[in-house]
């Protein structure tokens, strides 16, 4: 088969990312899911183009130092200064040739720059405007701040995450800033795409990390009303109340995953455990599973994760090791797109970021993006100014 450009060649997102202050390391904590969303679009061949606060250095022959936004692979960027009238023309005449707008703050930012959709779809009505937020637009927590730890809260799927007789747990910011957040939005930009398509219109896509969350958590939340799942949180077949889907200690550190659900990988996890195979007959019976589990833990103990890697290796036991990512990066594992199309692959993900990130400092790229999709110069359709980009006056953008 012949192998195509990526399937998103062409397509043209402005990821506004310069309204909150980029000052410290932290920065990069509070609005990932706007930069996951983009990242996720220019791995598949959009050009992304980041907006970013003004800088004296921006756009000079000394560039200032990256921004603290680790998710910027594929993309490029321009400083604008949105609070000069100048800057902001740039931005509004830039829309005309953009195919995607991202807008990743609070209810109100943009309408308080002018920016509002019904405008922005005025001067192109083809723009896809996705709007990410944490909280729902509407309800009595829209007008609050923050974070994935609270959107994953009100959404009902943090009461279910966590062990027994102990407060909820939470995997780090993962559920609600990525896959909630910027993967939900991702896909709402997609759909849209496609609407687009069949009806030559955009349209604005609403999406907020609660109900992405929510989303995510359907089928956990059926199972509350099934025998899997209706049992006290800790206490069920998935949230480890079940000894055969856990997760155990070896000697010397590190650990073991088992999801041995189905019988005949649990009667091949009990084999390579060398434990007595009538545990098959009364592995359902909920009372057994204290001392079951307790037994587990006892023979994991027995042996390093080594030693037990070598007892599964190839087996239909469901038992892995819990791998480190320093493990992984030591051992020169290959980091991929998340989806593989067979005709028209993503970008590889290049070794210099398989790891760690090569940050874009403000304007890195900028200037020859505007070029490729308006083919506006500097000092003809704009000129820097305070430290941005701003419309010269004579040009008709």
């Amino acid at each position: 088969m012949a192998i195509s450009s990526p399937p998103l060649t062409g397509l043209r997102v402005i990821e506004l990312a310069g309204l909150a202050p980029a000052s410290s390391p932290i920065a990069c904590l509070t609005a990932p899911q706007g930069p996951f969303a983009c990242l996720l679009l220019a791995d598949y061949g959009a050009s992304v183009l980041r907006i970013d606060r003004s800088h004296p250095q921006a756009h000079t022959s000394n560039p200032p130092s990256p921004t603290p936004d680790p998710l910027s692979r594929y993309k490029s960027s321009i400083a604008l200064d949105l609070k000069s009238p100048d800057g902001l023309a740039l931005l509004k005449s830039l829309l005309n040739h953009a195919d995607v707008l991202i807008d990743p703050f609070r209810p109100g930012v943009l309408e308080s720059i002018a920016l509002d959709p019904k405008y922005m779809l005025d001067v192109n009505p083809r723009l896809i405007i996705a709007r990410l937020t944490g909280f729902r637009r509407d309800g009595p927590y829209a007008p609050m701040a923050g974070h994935d730890i609270n959107y994953l809260a009100v959404s009902g799927l943090l009461s279910q995450l966590g062990r027994a007789n102990a407060p909820p747990s939470f995997p780090a910011n993962i559920i609600a800033d990525f896959a909630g957040g910027g993967l939900m939005c991702a896909f709402g930009i997609l759909i849209a795409l496609l609407s687009r398509a069949q009806t030559g219109k955009g349209q604005v896509v609403e999406a907020n990390m609660v109900d992405g969350s929510a989303y995510l958590g359907t089928f956990s939340r059926f199972l509350r009303k099934t025998p899997l799942g209706d049992r006290p949180r800790g206490e069920n077949v998935l949230d480890g109340g079940c000894p055969w889907y856990d997760v155990y200690e070896c000697k010397g550190g590190g650990y073991m995953a088992v999801g041995a659900l189905e019988e005949n990988f649990f009667g091949e996890l009990v084999k390579g455990l060398t434990m007595d195979q009538h545990l098959l007959d009364t592995r359902n019976d909920r009372t057994t599973w204290p001392t079951l589990k307790e037994s587990f833990r006892k023979r994991f103990s027995e042996k390093t994760r080594q030693e037990w890697e070598q007892v599964f290796a190839g087996k239909d036991a469901c038992c892995t090791p819990v791998l480190s990512q320093d493990e992984l990066e030591e051992h020169g594992y290959e980091q991929r797109p998340a989806v593989g199309l067979v005709g028209s692959p993503g970008l590889a993900i290049p070794d210099s970021e398989a790891w760690s990130s090569q940050n874009l400092a403000p304007g890195a790229g900028g200037e020859k993006i505007l070029e490729e999709w308006t083919g506006w110069r500097r000092g003809r359709e704009y000129k820097v100014e305070g430290g941005g980009l701003v419309k010269t006056e004579a040009s008709k953008l």
